[in-house]
């Protein structure tokens, strides 16, 4: 089964994240599919960047995101949503 989810880059005390596709029988920080975005929790607001496109064609090919994923993704949403009005 195909989820998006976090894969943590960065130091020790430095967390940063990828947002990517990989197989659910793979590590948390082993081999993946595809890139999909980033996210830095440390930055003020967070550092979000997804491609939504390639998220979406993803998630409707039957890939499923993570509790964190989604979280992360609605928030994207939000700011989008706050920037264009």
């Amino acid at each position: 089964m195909l989820k998006i989810r976090l894969r943590r880059v960065g130091g020790k005390n430095k967390p940063s994240y990828r947002i990517v596709l990989a197989d659910s029988r793979e590590a948390r920080d082993g081999s993946f599919i595809e890139q999909l975005g980033l996210y830095d929790p440390k930055t003020d607001p967070p550092t979000i960047v997804i491609d939504t496109e390639k998220t979406q064609e993803w998630i409707a090919k039957g890939a499923q995101t993570t509790d964190s994923v989604s979280r992360i993704i609605k928030t994207h949403e939000n700011q989008s949503n706050q920037k264009d009005a």
